[in-house]
């Protein structure tokens, strides 16, 4: 019973995701302000993270005697 249940749950889980996709395909509107938000964020983000790793790298570099 419990291997039906999550067949179930399996083919509602994809037919959800079936529906989803369709209505993106005829979405012609452009981003929302939300995802142009989010999406300057996790790029700016991305940055400081690379800036901190090139800083922490150049002062081992720095700090290795031959």
């Amino acid at each position: 019973m419990e291997d039906k249940t999550m067949f179930v749950q399996a083919e509602v889980f994809i037919a959800r995701i079936r529906a989803e996709l369709r209505r993106l395909s005829r979405d012609e509107g452009g981003y929302s302000t939300e995802a142009v938000v989010v999406t300057a964020l996790l790029a700016g983000l991305a940055i400081a993270v690379i800036a901190i790793i090139v800083v922490k790298v150049t002062e081992k570099a720095n700090g290795i005697n031959l």
